[in-house]
């Protein structure tokens, strides 16, 4: 175990996060070209915000997430839960696209858009897996 600001993670893990970190910059820089349009779907009406501001800054923090989740090595821990609180944050635009009825990304019927649902825990126990976020707030504690 190592006793600096991170837990030793496996390849496995070191792979998954790297791999949701380019995950997260393809889908900001989605969020600032190619599927502007595709996220604005996903901005909640009652959200006291310009949508297209929301997307543009939820874009430029994935990206920043993202590389984070690549580059910064000695801060993974953190960075996980971050990226975890970060899902948790945007996942009433994804119940907002259900109830709603909203097509966008491919999901054009309410049974796609309930089963996108599904994947946001997914990706909320990705985050703090593959960044050893758990077991680095574990072993801090028994220390």
């Amino acid at each position: 175990m190592n006793h600096s600001n991170t837990v030793e993670r496996s390849i496995y893990q070191t792979g998954l996060r790297i791999l949701l970190g380019a995950f997260l910059v393809f889908a900001g820089a989605g969020h600032l070209t190619w599927h502007r349009t595709e996220f604005l779907a996903q901005v909640p009406t009652w959200l006291p915000l310009n949508a297209d501001l929301v997307v543009l800054l939820s874009g430029v923090v994935e990206i920043t997430l993202g590389l984070s989740l690549i580059f910064l090595k000695n801060k993974q821990a953190q960075v996980g839960w971050i990226v975890a609180l970060f899902f948790i944050l945007i996942f009433p635009g994804n119940i907002s696209q259900y109830v709603n009825g909203i097509s966008a990304f491919g999901l054009d019927t309410d049974r796609a858009r309930l089963i996108r649902l599904f994947f946001q825990p997914l990706l909320v126990y990705w985050a703090i897996w593959s960044c050893g976020s758990l077991a680095d707030y574990q072993s801090k504690k028994k220390s």
